[in-house]
């Protein structure tokens, strides 16, 4: 069915969940390819021993080269990026594949509803990290949840055709160790004709929000969002703005808007060029 791809750096009780997830609330089956980075804490062995799918590098590669290399493994026409510390709901990809079903191309972006203590699209506490995980309280509050297919993304997890992220070339490697390599995905999809980009409300993933692959050096060292202005001459809240029509953080929480259908090109009104403008001289200032 799906190639789901799992970027992993020593992070071995949330990889547990993840997979354990996969595999107890899956319907159909799946291939499942793990990019193990260092792999000291015991996950490189994990791996082996479950007989799961895997690359690995000594050293951490980052997300994107992670991502790409366990990627290039894949024999089925889906590509499906996960986190390492995400519990992907009861029967999540039934409902995935029957929106798949209805598309009538290949050129989609399809990703989850995601449910978080704090934040997120839905707000559920069920913990915040692997030892107080209350996956009883996660599954009695799930048949009460009542929200809406989105328009935009909310990044990962979300699922891609092969030949759209083959011919992408998958994640650009210039944005590792990860920051803002979900936007620039986004618009490489978007410069390929991509105009479906669609959260779904009965795909659900809950999120510990735990920070795998990038450390705060890394992230001090590679600003994702001066990368992505200088690549496509606009930030990437302006792209989700007016391309992807994206949510919004509003109080903590994903504020997003219903989804409607295929997005058309950007409405360009004044607040567009404005918003534009100021793109322009963030840049001027970029390469000061």
């Amino acid at each position: 069915m799906f190639s789901i791809i799992i970027p992993t750096f020593n992070n071995l009780e949330y990889l547990k969940i993840t997979l354990n997830s996969i595999l107890k609330n899956s319907k159909y089956s799946h291939e499942v390819i793990i990019h193990i980075n260092e792999g000291t804490d015991g996950s490189l062995e994990y791996i082996k021993n479950n007989n799961f799918k895997y690359t690995y590098s000594k050293k951490n590669l980052g997300l994107c080269s992670s991502v790409n290399l366990a990627a290039k493994g894949a024999t089925t026409n889906y590509i499906l990026y996960s986190h390492d510390d995400m519990y992907f709901c009861p029967d999540w990809d039934f409902y995935l594949f029957k929106d798949v079903q209805k598309l009538k191309t290949d050129k989609f972006y399809l990703s989850a509803s995601m449910i978080e203590k704090n934040s997120g699209h839905i707000q559920i506490d069920a913990g915040d990290n692997y030892e107080n995980f209350d996956e009883k309280k996660l599954l009695s509050y799930l048949p009460k949840i009542s929200f809406y297919d989105f328009q935009g993304s909310h990044w990962a997890p979300h699922l891609i055709h092969k030949s759209i992220w083959d011919k992408i070339g998958g994640f650009s490697e210039e944005f590792n160790p990860g920051m803002g390599s979900d936007p620039d995905l986004n618009m490489k999809l978007w410069n390929e004709g991509v105009r479906i980009f669609k959260g779904l409300s009965k795909f659900n993933v809950y999120h510990f929000s735990s920070v795998t692959l990038r450390k705060k050096k890394d992230l001090i060292a590679n600003n994702g969002s001066k990368t992505f202005l200088k690549k496509w001459k606009i930030t990437p809240t302006f792209f989700v703005k007016y391309y992807l029509r994206g949510g919004i953080f509003k109080d903590k929480k994903i504020v997003s808007q219903k989804y409607i259908g295929p997005i058309d090109e950007p409405i360009k009104n004044f607040f567009y060029y404005k918003d534009l403008l100021k793109c322009k001289i963030k840049l001027l200032f970029s390469y000061i």
